[in-house]
């Protein structure tokens, strides 16, 4: 299952050197995964409802051209790999028109119990099947 994202970089997202500032991949990748996530029918507020919650543990963005104002992106989104502890997303940053790649990047997630703040051992079985569906 892949998530596809069309933006158009706002003055907001750039730089003084005129191109994509990095914190702003991390948002989008964010907005991403969780969408990515409520198509596989787990909803975040209601997981959270449950103690639930899967903060990022790892994120590894590498960068291959700049991207700048005004350029329209597509950032797709897929599962990469399914782990019992751990889900980790791929996420490709294309130019629209060209097709160029502008940033490759995955982030991990995992599963915390948000009362406790303890990392499940092993993801809950319905939720770590809805990922394995997911994959790509």
């Amino acid at each position: 299952m892949e998530y596809i994202q069309n933006i158009r970089i706002l003055y907001s997202d750039t730089d003084s050197y005129g191109v994509v500032w990095h914190g702003a991949y991390t948002k989008w990748f964010e907005a991403a995964r969780v969408e990515l996530v409520e198509k596989l029918g787990l909803k975040l507020d209601m997981l959270e409802k449950n103690n639930i919650i899967f903060p990022v543990v790892e994120l590894n963005i590498r960068y291959k051209s700049s991207a700048k104002m005004n350029e329209r992106i597509e950032i797709k989104t897929h599962i990469k790999e399914v782990k019992p502890v751990s889900i980790t997303f791929e996420h490709n940053v294309y130019e629209k028109q060209t097709g160029i790649l502008r940033v490759n990047a995955q982030s991990t997630i995992v599963t915390v119990n948000s009362e406790t703040g303890k990392l499940y051992r092993k993801i809950p079985d319905d939720i770590y099947n809805k990922f394995l569906l997911g994959i790509s």
